[in-house]
């Protein structure tokens, strides 16, 4: 996905706390059955760790010792694949492609026999390389942009459908007490990310695996967005960042981007004063754009129980219908990774969830496998440099392009 909210909610360093489910608590320990260590990130939505290891205890053939890891979750794991200590199953914003290539994780295409094309196809193929599954997608995150309807409506704006129309609206909703929008505490880079491109109708990556912001509309859109600086219409310096929703609750700002496990905390304090909406489209080949992402479940090669652990990732993440609907809806909000499921969540049915929904299966998109860290870093520093300085779009977006070509030509090679 364009962007790990999780990480945002993580707090602090330190030793992962480990959480043992079954009669053993070490790998290949003492029990009759054999024991499977299973990781994931530090979630900041209670019950989720209870409810992790609930689902682990349920499990009929091993022994699942869940670790529950603060910190940076995506780096401590990195590097425990290169070891033989590292996990049987985890949980990764991913797999890396460097992670995929260099035999680190196990195949997983055959747990989806039959199930396939039930799960969400934008979140799966992030998950895909050469045809072959490398992760199951554990639920869809989403971000959006929130509004204020009492807001607008006192100011005359209606709801942005188009950049343009966003920027005027941001600068008109601005005043003494409140800013027109919050796009994070940094003016938008850290949040945005790669969404103006795709509303601009551009990509990160190309299905044929070149750079796809090789135009001038990608340079037209992201200058756009220094306007929003420049107009003094961004809430900057906020007590909390843009994945909590408590700026657009106190009315420090009219529109929020945030992401849709804020939309459950923002009903209960607005009821219904609030919308949602996709990121707005700018220019003639534009269209909404909404980032989705999904934290899949996958499987060390490195771990002497690989087909065990491929079989626990089948029972929980494919055969459990029950629990992964529970692990999307019941602890923060998030929509459940297969079709057949998100059409049963009565939460996803009506007002602002079901439009959300809509906009994510209507104009989801998923940060592509190929792009890789550092041409991620590349243009993360190049969008920083225009929306904060107002550097000149087409010159940074061309040294973006020389770092994204090198990276494709390297990972393709």
């Amino acid at each position: 996905m364009p962007i790990n909210r999780r990480q945002l909610l993580t707090g602090g360093t330190g030793l992962a706390l480990t959480a043992a489910c079954g009669s053993n608590t070490g790998r290949g320990g003492g029990g009759s059955r054999p024991s499977l260590s299973q990781w994931y990130h530090q979630y900041g939505e209670a019950g989720t760790r209870q409810a992790v290891a609930r689902y682990a205890a349920a499990y009929p053939d091993a022994d699942i010792r869940v670790e529950w890891r603060p910190g940076n979750y995506d780096q401590q794991t990195a590097a425990a694949l290169l070891t033989d200590a590292g996990p049987d199953v985890f949980e990764v914003n991913g797999p890396t492609l460097d992670q995929i290539r260099g035999g680190q994780v196990a195949d997983l295409t055959d747990l989806l026999q039959g199930v396939k094309d039930d799960f969400d196809p934008v979140v799966l193929a992030q998950k895909t390389h050469d045809g072959r599954v490398w992760g199951i997608p554990q639920t869809i995150d989403t971000q959006l942009l929130y509004y204020r309807k009492s807001l607008l409506d006192a100011a005359g704006v209606r709801p942005p459908r188009s950049l343009d129309e966003l920027v005027d609206a941001a600068r008109r909703l601005t005043d003494r007490r409140t800013k027109g929008l919050f796009l994070g505490n940094d003016g938008g880079p850290g949040a945005l990310d790669g969404t103006p491109l795709y509303a601009a109708g551009l990509s990160f990556v190309t299905p044929e695996g070149k750079p796809g912001f090789d135009d001038p509309a990608a340079a037209r859109t992201l200058g756009k967005l220094h306007r929003l600086w420049a107009d003094k219409s961004l809430l900057l310096g906020a007590p909390a960042d843009w994945s909590d929703p408590s700026a657009l609750i106190q009315g420090l700002t009219a529109m929020q981007w945030s992401g849709l496990w804020a939309l459950p905390q923002i009903r209960k304090a607005l009821g219904d004063d609030v919308g949602v909406l996709p990121f707005p489209p700018d220019g003639p080949a534009g269209k909404p754009a909404v980032p989705v992402g999904a934290y899949a479940s996958a499987v060390s090669t490195r771990g002497a129980h690989r087909d065990r652990a491929k079989a626990f990732v089948r029972w929980l993440w494919v055969q459990r219908t029950d629990y992964q609907q529970d692990f999307a809806l019941s602890y923060g909000f998030h929509i459940p990774a297969r079709a057949s499921l998100a059409r049963k969540a009565t939460a996803l049915t009506q007002g602002p969830a079901a439009e959300a929904a809509h906009f994510t299966r209507a104009y989801g998109y998923a940060q592509p496998l190929l792009w890789t860290t550092a041409a991620q870093t590349a243009y993360r520093d190049a969008l920083t440099r225009i929306v904060k300085d107002g550097a000149d779009p087409e010159s940074q977006l061309k040294a973006v392009l020389r770092t994204a070509e090198a990276e494709l030509r390297r990972v393709r090679a």
